[in-house]
């Protein structure tokens, strides 16, 4: 009498097993359903940022290659005259002094 019933009981359980297996394995297909359209999404909405991040970074490029060119440079030339002229008056005034002493 007592083996009868472990044998429905485990009936039961072999059930509730498949049962679960079933129901575990539409939930692994709702889920893998889920992130190819969380992938899509994510296609959708980053490649138009990677490409406007892309724009912003030829527009900076080209203004930091228009204020070199337009702004940097002309001012270190001055300021490299400005230095040679003042050494050149330094070194002319340094050797007028030797002459006249």
């Amino acid at each position: 009498m007592s083996s009868g019933w472990i044998q429905v009981v485990r009936d039961i359980a072999i059930v509730l097993l498949a049962l679960e297996s079933i129901l575990i394995g539409a939930m692994i297909l709702i889920l893998v359903f889920q992130i190819r359209k969380l992938v899509a999404i994510l296609e959708e909405e980053i490649k138009p940022l990677l490409v406007s991040m892309n724009d912003t970074m030829g527009t900076v490029r080209g203004t930091t290659h228009f204020v070199s060119k337009s702004i940097v440079s002309p001012t270190i030339q001055a300021l490299s005259y400005s230095a040679a002229l003042k050494q050149a008056a330094a070194a002319m005034f340094r050797w007028r002094n030797r002459k006249e002493g």
